[in-house]
Parts: structure tokens; C-alpha cells; sequence
């Protein structure tokens, strides 16, 4: 009986949770950051509290998850959250469309070179970019295949040469 139990409650568990909805971070200026957000991400604004300074806006048209930013004054706590795109554009356009929009891309190992990365343990590729106010920001897409953590963080192109391989 007790075991019964258990499975049940871990079952309903489970299903409780369906995803991040909404997540918040601090920014300097409230119309500096909904300008970057809205404009250069392409997020649209939801609602403005100006009494409060905070902003927010949907990250999916379908508005089924949202980014709120606070305007708080210096120094911010700097945040990281990423945004889940399609492998081809990561793979393909990212890094282009970054550099076209003034924004420097990076990868996880932050080591000067800004081709996606994919950890392996998940697996999935990201590229990071920083928003004006430094909160670090990620593009990542799932990987097909399982997860390979004794590969920890590489190229795609040394994914790809590995993942065909086996």
C-alpha cells in the first residue's frame, strides 16, 4: 500500500509542473531594456507598470511564457536565462545575426571564439550574448540523441564527427 502511494504521489508529481512561465531580471533602465527586448529580440511587450519601473514581455507569441524586468538602480544583480530556438538558426545564423545587431556572441568557454558549442551531457547547442545591461543571455537548442557527459563541452563540428561515428 505504502508503495502504491508513493508511485501515485511521484505520478502527479510529474505532470504538476509544465514548463518556466516567467522569469524576472534587473535592469538599469526600464525604456533602454524594453527597447532591446522588444525591438532588437523581437519579444512582445505585455504591460508597463511605470508607477513601479518593472516592464513585461512574452517570449512566445502563443504567450505561454514571459520575461519581467526591474528597473533598479546600480549596481544590478546580473542574471543568466536562456531562450530556446531552432537548431538550424543556431547552427546557421546566430552568430551572424548577433554580430549584425551589435551584440558580441560567446561561447560557454567564453574563450574568444564564437562558434555554438553543445554540451554533451544534454546534449544541446547554445551561443551566449549579453544584454546592455550584462545579463548573460543564451540561444540553445536540443540535440537528437542521448547524452554523452564524458564529452563535456565541444564544437559541433567534433559533435558531429563523434555522434556519427558510433
Amino acid at each position: 500500500m505504502v508503495i502504491f502511494l508513493l508511485a501515485l504521489t511521484k505520478s502527479k508529481q510529474e505532470t504538476m509542473i509544465n514548463g518556466l512561465f516567467e522569469t524576472h531580471i534587473e535592469v538599469s533602465n526600464m525604456e533602454e531594456a524594453i527597447a532591446f527586448y522588444s525591438h532588437t529580440l523581437n519579444l512582445e511587450l505585455a504591460h508597463i507598470d511605470h508607477p513601479r519601473r518593472i516592464a513585461f514581455l512574452w517570449l512566445t507569441p502563443a504567450k505561454k511564457a514571459m520575461l519581467g524586468l526591474w528597473e533598479k538602480p546600480s549596481p544590478i544583480q546580473k542574471r543568466h536565462f536562456a531562450f530556446h530556438c531552432d537548431l538550424e538558426f543556431i547552427r546557421d545564423n546566430a552568430v551572424s545575426w548577433l554580430e549584425k545587431n551589435d551584440l558580441k556572441p560567446y561561447n560557454f568557454l567564453n574563450n574568444g571564439c564564437t562558434d555554438p558549442m553543445v554540451f554533451a551531457w544534454m546534449p544541446a547547442i547554445a551561443i551566449y550574448f549579453d544584454d546592455p545591461d550584462g545579463n548573460s543571455l543564451e540561444f540553445i537548442s536540443m540535440l537528437d540523441g542521448q547524452g554523452q557527459p564524458e564529452l563535456g563541452v565541444l564544437s559541433y563540428a567534433d559533435w558531429q564527427k563523434i555522434t556519427k561515428t558510433i
